[in-house]
């Protein structure tokens, strides 16, 4: 019964744990991030390839100084804004999301819809203007009597 109290109380604990360092203002921790995790979304400034395969001096260099802000603590986003200001935004694998460079997202999306839309509208003219092609194809006029003779003595004569 004892040890019963003792796990409940300790469970008890565990979950108010949480709450309590919310409420004392205590952040929980954030995961570090990694230099491969940044590297897949970086470029080499000078190879214009995605810093993950790069391998040239000024990769490394990238590399390096990518690695000392993840030493200092940095967050991910911190450590981007810090390449930018460091290299430019050619470094960013993707264009950011706001000002001109939302075009790079919202152009290909625009093509889409408009080629889905035309399609929408084209689909049923072609379907329609194909059936009735069908329908002339089919009424074929009828043979002259003295032709249809002709062509049954040929038909004959091959088999």
């Amino acid at each position: 019964m004892r040890r019963c109290t003792v796990i409940a109380l300790a469970i008890a604990l565990g979950a108010g744990a949480p709450a309590a360092s919310t409420a004392t203002g205590l952040a929980a921790p954030v995961a570090r991030t990694s230099l491969p995790v940044i590297e897949r979304q970086v470029m080499c400034v000078t190879c214009k390839i995605p810093l993950n395969v790069a391998q040239s001096p000024q990769a490394d260099r990238e590399r390096a100084f990518i690695q000392s802000l993840i030493a200092q603590g940095q967050s991910e986003a911190q450590i981007k804004r810090a390449l930018v200001a460091q290299y430019g935004p050619a470094v960013l694998g993707l264009p950011s999301s706001h000002g001109f460079d939302l075009t790079a997202y919202l152009v290909p999306l625009a093509v889409v819809v408009a080629l889905v839309a035309l399609l929408v509208l084209l689909l049923p003219r072609w379907r329609r203007r194909t059936r009735a092609r069908a329908g002339t194809d089919e009424r074929t006029p009828a043979l002259d009597p003295s032709d249809e003779a002709r062509l049954e003595s040929d038909l004959a004569r091959f088999d």
